[in-house]
């Protein structure tokens, strides 16, 4: 259950982040309002999720996770450059996911 609050959790920040961009800088209301209503609930989430994993463990998690795949919705998306150094970056930090996962989540 853990790792599904987490997920979740992973979840509501890359709709929240999403939603930012949507925003245009806060200027359209129900983006703006969506990405508040995704952080609070991202935070409530990885707050949960912390009564049971250590807390650099699920924060590199949720960080890691959800920067790899907001810049992958960026380049699917929402038009943005695929370099190979961005790409890179990409798969270090799901290689850092996994190791994580692998060797000090449990």
């Amino acid at each position: 259950m853990t790792y599904v609050l987490l997920a979740c959790a992973i979840l509501a920040e890359i709709a929240g982040t999403t939603l930012m961009k949507l925003s245009d800088g806060f200027s359209r209301l129900w983006p703006s309002l969506g990405t508040a209503v995704c952080y609070l609930a991202a935070f409530v989430l990885l707050a949960r999720t912390l009564r049971h994993l250590e807390v650099g463990v699920a924060y590199a998690i949720w960080s890691g996770a959800g920067t790899a795949l907001i810049a992958a919705i960026g380049v699917l998306f929402l038009g943005e450059g695929a370099s190979p150094a961005k790409l890179l970056g990409i798969a270090l930090v799901i290689a850092g996911v996994v190791v994580l996962n692998t060797g000090g989540a449990h």
